[in-house]
């Protein structure tokens, strides 16, 4: 499988009592839809899928294979701390219809880059389904280093890695020397670098909030190949990359920036907390000033 466009990792809107909104949830990946997206990742982390109920977790996958219908590539999240139940739900999402498996590595226990591929390729026997990696080391504390790819690399169904390191070299390690397996953006930002690289696909938390704009900046820059309207949709794009890569309320930021689109998310889980209120503001203008900006550079007649 060639991944190719906007897969959004949909956020899980909750009742004020921590429940799952699904009527909400339904509005949510109609959005995304009608926006323009080529694939939905039910079950990442944006999803809050450490704070689910294994029950909650392949509820998603069910009520989601549903709604997308077909219209969309709809991938599932499988990863958690314990590999039984990890596999478990990578049977489930295969059985209920899930096209493609966005797969981490396990936090917390810390694998050897054998035992990391050892892990993988049993996920990778349990579903036989197109697999994509997802290295981020900075939540799963282990890199999915060279001997890792080597081993992995060779299974017909490992076909991508979202990279999400922050780590520059990754990005040009992973397009030089392991082509088979696509590269795919992940840090938000640093998307105009994948870019460059040759990433065709962007798992792009960010289009929790503008999925319009997103899928409009993908098809200038990656597909269409213009990097100068690229990079200042980019410019544009910072303070907001900014404040979900570094300001420590990814979360609470993607809701907000939801809500303000007329799509709430509800509260965050614990052990997180509710914004204060000074963020908010911050996040209001931020978003604000974003959408004016890239829309008027989107709406630029070529």
């Amino acid at each position: 499988m060639r991944f190719e466009g906007i897969y959004t990792p949909i956020m899980t809107p909750f009742h004020d009592d921590g429940t799952i909104n699904w009527d909400a949830y339904a509005e949510v990946i109609e959005w995304q839809i009608e926006s323009g997206v080529d694939g939905i990742i039910v079950g990442g982390s944006t999803g809050e899928f450490y704070a689910l109920s294994k029950e909650e977790r392949l509820e998603q996958f069910r009520f989601a294979k549903e709604r997308i219908a077909g219209r969309a590539l709809f991938m599932a999240g499988v990863n958690d701390i314990r590999v039984d139940e990890c596999l478990e739900i990578t049977a489930a999402a295969r059985d209920i219809g899930a096209e493609a498996l966005l797969v981490a590595a396990p936090p917390y226990s810390l694998p050897s880059e054998l035992e990391l591929a050892t892990h993988l390729l049993k996920i990778d026997r349990v579903a036989g389904l197109p697999i994509m990696l997802y290295n981020y080391p900075g939540r799963t504390g282990v890199e999915m280093g060279e001997d890792f790819l080597d081993r992995v690399g060779q299974s017909a169904n490992i076909c991508a890695i979202k990279e999400s390191s922050g780590d520059h070299s990754r990005i040009r390690l992973l397009a030089r020397e392991y082509p088979q397996i696509q590269l795919i953006a992940g840090g938000e930002d640093q998307v105009l670098e994948f870019y460059a690289w040759g990433a065709k696909a962007w798992v792009c938390a960010s289009a929790n909030i503008f999925p319009r704009e997103c899928k409009a900046f993908h098809n200038i820059c990656a597909m269409g190949g213009d990097f100068d309207r690229g990079r200042r949709i980019m410019s544009a794009f910072l303070p907001l990359m900014h404040a979900l890569e570094q300001g420590g309320k990814f979360l609470q930021c993607i809701k907000y920036g939801a809500e303000l689109q007329g799509h709430p998310g509800g509260m965050v889980r614990p052990p997180l907390s509710p914004m204060k209120k000074e963020l908010r503001r911050e996040m209001e203008e931020i978003i604000r000033t974003a959408r004016t900006t890239v829309n008027a550079i989107i709406d630029e007649k070529e």
